[in-house]
């Protein structure tokens, strides 16, 4: 999705100011990767709400994601594990630590972008400026698989391949593919990239139409394949 440009129509310079102000809000993701050296899968999202509907500063930070939910019940066998008591709020230094215990980071795969209608919503983000793999990848050596969550974050990495992928390839939800990354700085070319492969898993968000429970056996498989559990 693009920048809208300006409106042919006439309008007054205030209408004009207000719209363009509006449209142009450029947002930096507010959270930084968690990028375990030992980490072999790396999950890879887009943006996350505004911080009016935070729970925690953290990834996924919204209580009515049900990414840490389902985490907690993939290794846990307990939507709540990482839930702090009756709060409606998840422990990001639990989580944190669970990631680095089992070897799985994550990194948006969005820096920079415009929130077109003001909310996370996915269909609606412009995306400005897309994570820099040649500085991200280099920091989790082992990292063979990435998974995505969601198909604006798979768009976003097909994207930064050397060669354009038709969107009718692109993997649907629980399939996978090759992902034959090249480094884009020269400075990086004395190192292989590993031979990466690409997962889509399910959305974690309410507004994605599938049960928890089939997002539950998703993730489930995925780490299982993984050798996670």
């Amino acid at each position: 999705m693009t920048i809208k440009t300006p409106s042919t129509q006439k309008t007054t310079d205030t209408e004009s100011k207000l719209s363009n102000d509006k449209a142009t809000e450029l947002e930096t993701h507010p959270f930084e990767p968690v990028l375990p050296p030992n980490a072999t899968v790396m999950m890879m999202g887009t943006f996350p709400p505004t911080a009016d509907k935070w729970a925690m500063s953290f990834h996924y930070p919204n209580f009515y994601n049900d990414m840490w939910r389902i985490y907690g019940r993939v290794f846990f066998d307990d939507a709540d594990y990482f839930r702090i008591g009756d709060e409606k709020r998840f422990d990001p230094e639990r989580i944190r630590d669970f990631m680095f215990e089992r070897g799985i980071a994550s990194c948006p795969t969005v820096k920079q972008a415009i929130r077109e209608t003001g909310n996370a919503s996915d269909k609606n983000l412009t995306v400005v400026t897309p994570v820099d793999l040649d500085v991200i990848l280099p920091q989790v050596p082992k990292v063979k698989s990435l998974f995505t969550t969601g198909g604006k974050a798979t768009e976003v990495l097909l994207g930064l391949l050397d060669e354009p992928i038709a969107k009718s390839k692109h993997p649907k939800t629980n399939q996978s593919m090759d992902y034959p990354y090249q480094w884009q700085s020269t400075d990086d070319q004395k190192a292989d990239v590993n031979n990466l492969t690409l997962y889509r898993l399910p959305s974690t968000s309410r507004a994605y139409p599938l049960s928890l429970d089939k997002k539950v056996a998703a993730y489930k498989a995925f780490f299982e394949k993984m050798g996670k559990l």
